[in-house]
């Protein structure tokens, strides 16, 4: 890879990574369209996911910082309640949301130890990103519909409604979780399929567009960590210069594409993004 080639696709990745198009089966178009052979390791698409969640954690710092002194000015309080036979778990909002987090990285989590090698194996196929991204568009265009017949995410009781604490509950977490865990494969966008997941199981677009930019934090920093522990990046056959080129490309592109991006994806009409899908998926079927 040389270098110019590295910063190209430090820009695609910090421009798609916050739309839901899919960024690593946009990389995957990158390079075949650049003529880049495709490596046999991930150190590049690692490294360049985590610059763009670096650039995330600029754009969200004061909610992060938030976050994590209600967590740990909350550790004390937590309890376990038990009340009509049922168990029940008292903490402030930003435990409760942090845990939400966690909870929604366990299928991830689960397939990063067990499925690692399978996944590294899915970014050589371009024809897998058309039909991904054909995937993509479906999943855009029911969460649309979903969204647009006022689904609730409210649970009734009576004639009393109660929201959801911090706008999701842990069962939508989760569901969310197992959408990022199939987005794995390149083409199948990770925002995409988890603002869908979310909008069809009932959460505000609002709500799922901040969780679905936070909730990746640290699975990709986790393997960024990893890959640098274990000699990943080291071992590359992409060389230092484009590594490093194509993280400050990456992330200044996605700090200054972040806010503008997360405030459109709140607001536009996903049946336009899955629009986009599906003609650059007809694209790689024609072209490739």
């Amino acid at each position: 890879m040389e270098w110019f080639e590295a910063i190209l696709l430090g820009l695609v990745q910090g421009l798609t990574e916050f739309l839901p198009v899919s960024s690593s089966g946009h990389l995957v178009i990158g390079r075949e369209v650049l003529g880049v052979e495709a490596s046999g390791d991930l150190a590049f698409e690692v490294l360049v996911h985590a610059a763009t969640v670096l650039s995330t954690i600029v754009v969200f710092r004061k909610q992060i910082w938030d976050l994590l002194k209600g967590f740990f000015r909350g550790l004390s309080d937590i309890k376990v309640e038990r009340k009509d036979g049922s168990i029940s778990l008292s903490c402030n909002d930003q435990t409760d949301y942090l845990l939400k987090m966690c909870v929604s990285m366990i299928p991830i989590f689960i397939v990063g130890v067990f499925f690692k090698d399978y996944v590294e194996s899915l970014f050589g196929s371009i024809t897998g990103v058309a039909i991904a991204l054909l995937v993509t568009a479906v999943l855009l265009f029911f969460s649309d519909m979903a969204s647009g017949r006022g689904v609730s995410l409210v649970r009734k009781s009576g004639s009393t409604a109660k929201e959801y604490r911090n706008g999701i509950s842990y069962w939508q977490a989760f569901a969310v979780g197992l959408g990022q865990a199939f987005a794995v494969a390149p083409g199948l966008s990770r925002s995409g399929t988890t603002i869908s997941t979310g909008l069809i199981c009932g959460v505000r677009r609002d709500v799922m567009a901040q969780f679905s930019f936070l909730m990746v934090l640290v699975p990709i920093l986790g393997e960024a960590f990893l890959e640098i522990v274990g000699g990943g990046f080291a071992e590359s056959s992409v060389g230092a210069l484009p590594l490093v080129l194509g993280f400050v490309s990456a992330f200044l592109s996605g700090l200054m594409a972040c806010k503008v991006m997360i405030a459109l994806v709140k607001k536009a009409k996903l049946s336009w993004f899955a629009l986009y899908c599906v003609l650059a998926a007809l694209a790689i079927f024609i072209f490739a």
